[in-house]
């Protein structure tokens, strides 16, 4: 068990607040990233667990065990903690082959050396490097260093892995395989792992759940699918997505139980059963934005059912995908296609958008007060199918 609760954290340095009554719960298990822009909190966040920093407010328990109590002055030494910390940088001993700088730690604590050699080979070949362990980190890639770094930190058997921004050294072939190597390595451990990153794609690809942080707070802790379909307020639905999610100011108005909504790409109807908690005006049309993903919108050259007509505004084809900003009324929409699309500018096309997956947001508060509707994969398909007209 490595359940860890962060209750009002406060942390500063000198008269900057960076981590403001942060309450956090990381519970056994999870892969939990720290999502956020730089200085946003995070990595002191990360710190804060593994003991490298002292908060001024607040306690922290892991397992239900008190490991700090600032109001107290006390603070758990990290190697109380039964966790292990892999840095950006890896931080190997360049004058000890492979071996030797993961049987390290182990070597410190005087275990046999039978058992050294054989933790240490399992460790090296989970992470696929065992061929390398009579290497020196010079003879080795920035991958397999990392993967090293992680072998290290895993061999001792943590209750906890913190991984701060562990592949941002790598380039874009390696941070995706490495990607795959921390996800199946988490599958197979269950260990708790709490990750630090800027990076939006490796949270939602490795995730079980997200802490998106804002200037020392909490914006939404979440499943990585709900950050990204139903973000908590603006902040976060403008973070999250690439290509960057579209904004379209509208006007709505509630009525018995549906919300009435007036916008230049359509007027649309929601029942309240898809209403957050969130409060929003209850009478009297008020100003609302809302948040539709590129690839929620589907083009066809030809008129098709209920499709509005737009003009093409630019193209730019990418292999694998295209991106097309079409104008429909005084409002420009991003729109991604799966595969090569030819568009020319000014071209008029017809544009179908999954109003279900519309996510709305008082624009008073910023906060979300519609969610989208998860539907079913093969429902969105179909739909996606029928408005481009290849079904």
């Amino acid at each position: 068990m490595s359940t860890i609760v962060l209750k009002g954290i406060d942390k500063y340095y000198g008269s900057n607040h960076v981590l403001k009554n942060l309450n956090l719960t990381i519970e056994d298990g999870e892969f939990m990233t720290l999502l956020g822009p730089s200085g946003c909190g995070k990595t002191t966040t990360l710190r804060v667990v593994s003991g490298l920093e002292k908060p001024q407010n607040g306690t922290l328990y892991m397992d239900g065990e008190l490991m700090v109590n600032a109001k107290e002055l006390y603070f758990a030494p990290p190697s109380k903690r039964m966790l292990n910390l892999v840095f950006q940088s890896y931080a190997l001993w360049p004058h000890m082959t492979v071996f030797h700088n993961v049987a390290f730690g182990l070597s410190i604590k005087k275990v046999p050396k039978d058992e050294i050699k054989t933790r240490v080979e399992n460790a090296l070949s989970r992470m696929q490097i065992l061929e390398y362990k009579d290497r020196y980190p010079s003879e080795l890639s920035g991958g397999q260093q990392q993967r090293v770094a992680i072998a290290r930190a895993i061999v001792s058997e943590p209750k906890v892995l913190l991984l701060d921004e562990p592949l941002s050294n790598l380039d874009a072939k390696l941070r995706i395989d490495m990607r795959s190597e921390l996800k199946r390595l988490h599958e197979e451990l269950g260990t708790t792992v709490i990750y630090v990153t800027h990076d939006q794609i490796e949270a939602l690809t490795m995730s079980t759940k997200v802490a998106v942080f804002f200037e020392g707070e909490l914006a939404q802790v979440d499943t990585p699918l709900n950050v990204y379909q139903n973000p908590a307020d603006l902040r976060v639905a403008d973070f999250i997505g690439n290509p960057s999610i579209n904004f379209v100011q509208a006007k709505a108005r509630l009525e018995g139980d549906l919300l009435h909504i007036e916008s230049d790409v359509g007027s649309f109807a929601f029942d309240s059963d898809y209403f957050t908690e969130n409060e929003f005006p209850k009478s009297g049309v008020f100003d609302c934005v809302l948040g539709i993903r590129p690839e929620q919108i589907y083009l066809r050259s030809n008129p098709w059912q209920d499709a509005k007509e737009a003009v093409v505004y630019a193209s730019q084809p990418a292999g694998s995908e295209t991106l097309v900003q079409i104008q429909m009324g005084g409002t420009r929409l991003l729109v991604k296609q799966v595969g090569v699309r030819n568009y020319h500018t000014n071209q008029s096309v017809y544009a179908t958008i999954l109003e279900n997956m519309l996510t709305v947001y008082n624009k008073e508060t910023g906060k979300l007060i519609k969610i989208a509707v998860d539907l079913d994969i093969e429902a969105v398909e179909l739909e996606a199918q029928k408005a481009s007209g290849t079904l």
